[in-house]
């Protein structure tokens, strides 16, 4: 690769933030390709995992959209690519009319238990040169970082 102009101007709490990002854009881009092979992009994974984890196989659109981040536009479109595969159901809640629940398939079981080996490998290969106890330690500092971007962002919203 030839040499660029560029030069490195962040400062070094700029490096850390954007080592943190690099490093799950990588994870992403590594398990995208891997829910790729099963007709699965990242978010519709997330989806999935999130119906796999709720009471009965289901959960409100609009919970799990909180629960990942995502925009009801947003959600709307996922869910229904997700329905046309088979992966999930959407239905109207028994209680209220204006909500739409979701519902992990047999399909979309199936398909979380064909991924989960691939995954695992893929990120017991990422975490290799952490201990458990590292492993615990960044979660931890992971977490306030979380929370303080979380605070940021409320705070500029307003």
């Amino acid at each position: 690769m030839g040499k660029t102009n560029y030069q490195n101007d962040l400062t070094f709490d700029e490096k850390v933030m954007m080592a943190i990002v690099r490093a799950a854009e990588n994870f992403k881009r590594t398990h995208s390709a891997i829910f790729k092979k099963y007709g699965l992009s990242f978010p519709q994974y997330n989806i999935l995992r999130v119906l796999e984890s709720s009471d009965l196989g289901q959960n409100k659109i609009s919970s799990v959209g909180k629960i990942m981040l995502v925009p009801g536009a947003n959600m709307t479109g996922l869910a229904k690519r997700l329905e046309r595969q088979a992966f999930i159901l959407r239905k109207p809640d028994p209680h209220d009319d204006r909500v739409t629940l979701l519902a992990i398939t047999d399909k979309g079981k199936t398909t979380l238990k064909l991924i989960e080996e691939e995954k695992d490998q893929a990120i017991d290969l990422i975490l290799k040169d952490f201990s458990e106890p590292d492993k615990k330690d960044l979660l931890e500092k992971i977490k306030i970082l979380i929370k303080a971007t979380t605070a940021l962002n409320k705070e500029m919203s307003r």
